[in-house]
């Protein structure tokens, strides 16, 4: 790659945006070579999770020079795959999410591929839906999912409504190398595209029929009665992003219509001012609607991310609220719904769930109770949707009943190939219903589970490794755990070492590295794709919850040493 000040130059010369020629030249006159390095000492990495990165100027940001760019390379792919390709386009709230769909769409329209481009933001899946309802070559959306207000991404997707193949990925990554941003990409007015109809917005029967769909997954068996005997009280907050009115839509035609939303984060603002990091997962982003739970007092709280492809869950627990994991509500929703269709009668042996090589042990057991077969499959929900697109291609689509991955994404159905928080909001709240008949809310039925099938706990740990000194040290840390693999972690002898690199049980090589400890417990590493992180997983099984936790802590206190 080029040096990075000639790099600053060459944009100097080049962008006509205002905004990041004022933010360039400020980078050149300050003199400030942090800032000039980290702008421009990489490319953004276009992956199967295409394109993510903090918005601004530079090589190493996301901005209409280099979303043009990789719209580009994908136009390029497409237009060598399909004949008359064609693409859904859609957005989160995020910042710059309007300006880069605009951008996306006019250099599509000028390379002849048309362009169908949701008027408003929208989740995720109903991007995913909307590639395959369709009939799309390929998707695109605009999101970074819970990241900070900082960052954009750029999420592809091939014709079956997954993140694009890791082939796919390879060719438009070839074809955005071969592309300057300021030269080779081929663009046209927005709205004469708009006129020519190959750009066309798409209309409310898509979602509607998106609706429809996810409605007709559910597998609650309560009577209207029984639901009427115990209407559910809910807090919910889509955390400033797209899920307002998608899940609570969805709801209301389940029936669920006590809805008190957190006004804080009910409308759409990319600066996401309640929360650093609008994520589900975090407690933080959740305490806006723990505080107005301590007044309404609802039945749960339900949170989804900006992007709406995640939900997280807290209920009342003594005098304050427990956040359930991301495990524990996958766990709580494979049971609920294995419980639902066997009351129907349905045969779960011929039934498959999926979940990944990071979630929790606690779903084999599921699998020994209920029957059904259980496939583990590489992080990232991409492989989830590979796995139900096979299942379809062999016209088995029936067989697939779940599928989830431990950091809060869920489906369970073949409506859309992705992680769909409209979907599990649906589930998560009938099943609330279905407890609350009992007598106990979700985190108490989570305890029966544990009490019935062990106490699997799990924890994830991220590390951050910023800038470019930051990547070189990821580098680094897994090149050494190859090297030198530790013989022991937290006083436990390391039994296996299991390296994904290599191909493991037939799935893809992945930069991934498992410890299997003596006892059970395990720790597997592995880097982010999509953000400057390693991700520690480790896993234990107690006799009680608080043995559990401690084997937890152990494991993370020597985790966090070997990736220092």
């Amino acid at each position: 790659m080029a040096d990075v000040h000639e790099l600053l130059d060459t944009w100097i010369a080049n962008v006509k945006d205002e905004e990041l020629l004022a933010e360039l030249t400020q980078m050149k006159d300050s003199g400030d070579e942090n800032a000039i390095t980290d702008a421009f000492f990489q490319d953004l990495a276009f992956g199967t999770a295409g394109l993510r990165g903090t918005i601004g100027a530079g090589t190493n940001r996301m901005n209409i020079y280099t979303v043009g760019r990789a719209t580009q390379g994908f136009a390029n792919y497409l237009n060598d795959t399909f004949e008359n390709p064609t693409v859904a386009i859609a957005r989160d709230s995020r910042n710059k999410g309007e300006l880069f769909v605009k951008t996306t769409a006019a250099i599509l329209a000028a390379n002849g591929v048309t362009a169908y481009v949701y008027p408003k933001i929208s989740p995720v899946p109903t991007l995913s839906w909307a590639t395959r309802y369709l009939h799309c070559s390929g998707g695109i959306c605009m999101t970074a999912s819970h990241n900070p207000a900082p960052y954009n991404g750029y999420k592809a997707y091939g014709p079956d409504g997954c993140q694009i193949t890791s082939e796919a990925a390879a060719a438009i990554s070839a074809a955005m190398e071969a592309t300057n941003p300021f030269t080779d990409v081929k663009t046209m007015d927005f709205d004469e595209a708009v006129e020519q109809g190959l750009v066309k917005w798409i209309d409310d029967s898509v979602l509607d029929a998106y609706y429809d769909a996810v409605v007709d997954k559910s597998v609650s068996n309560l009577t209207p009665e029984q639901v009427a005997g115990a209407p559910l009280k809910l807090v919910y907050t889509p955390l400033n992003g797209t899920g307002l009115i998608p899940v609570t839509t969805v709801l209301n035609k389940v029936g669920i219509s006590d809805i008190t939303i957190v006004p804080e984060q009910k409308d759409p603002d990319g600066n996401f001012p309640t929360c650093p990091y609008p994520n589900p997962e975090i407690r933080e982003a959740m305490q806006k609607g723990i505080d107005l739970c301590q007044e309404v007092k609802p039945d749960l709280l339900l949170a989804t991310d900006p992007d709406a492809d995640r939900v997280g869950v807290a209920c009342a627990d003594g005098d304050d609220y427990t956040l359930l994991t991301g495990n524990e509500m996958g766990v709580l929703l494979l049971d609920y719904i294995c419980k639902m269709r066997a009351e129907r009668g349905e045969d779960l042996s011929r039934k498959v769930a999926v979940t990944t090589i990071v979630s929790s042990a606690m779903v084999d057991a599921l699998a020994e109770e209920y029957g059904f077969e259980l496939r583990r499959c590489l992080t990232g929900f991409k492989y989830i949707g590979d796995i139900i697109t096979g299942l379809s291609d062999a016209g088995e689509v029936d067989r697939f009943i779940f599928g989830f991955e431990e950091s809060y994404g869920y489906l369970s159905g073949d409506h859309v190939r992705d992680k769909d928080a409209v979907n599990a909001s649906m589930l998560i709240c009938q099943m609330a219903q279905y407890y609350k008949l009992q007598g106990i809310n979700l985190v108490q039925a989570m305890r029966a589970l544990y009490e019935k099938y062990g106490y699997y706990h799990n924890r994830t740990i991220s590390l951050s490794y910023p800038g470019a000194d930051g990547a070189a040290k990821m580098a680094g840390i897994m090149a050494d755990l190859r090297a030198t693999a530790p013989t022991e972690i937290a006083g436990a002898k390391v039994e296996a070492v299991v390296d994904y690199e290599t191909g493991v049980n037939g799935l893809p090589k992945a930069n991934v590295i498992e410890f299997d400890l003596e006892g059970g417990d395990k720790a597997i590493v592995r880097p982010s794709g999509t953000e400057p992180k390693i991700k520690l997983y480790i896993f234990a099984k107690g006799v009680d919850a608080a043995a559990a936790d401690a084997q937890l802590d152990a494991i993370e206190e020597s985790g966090r040493k070997l990736l220092s």
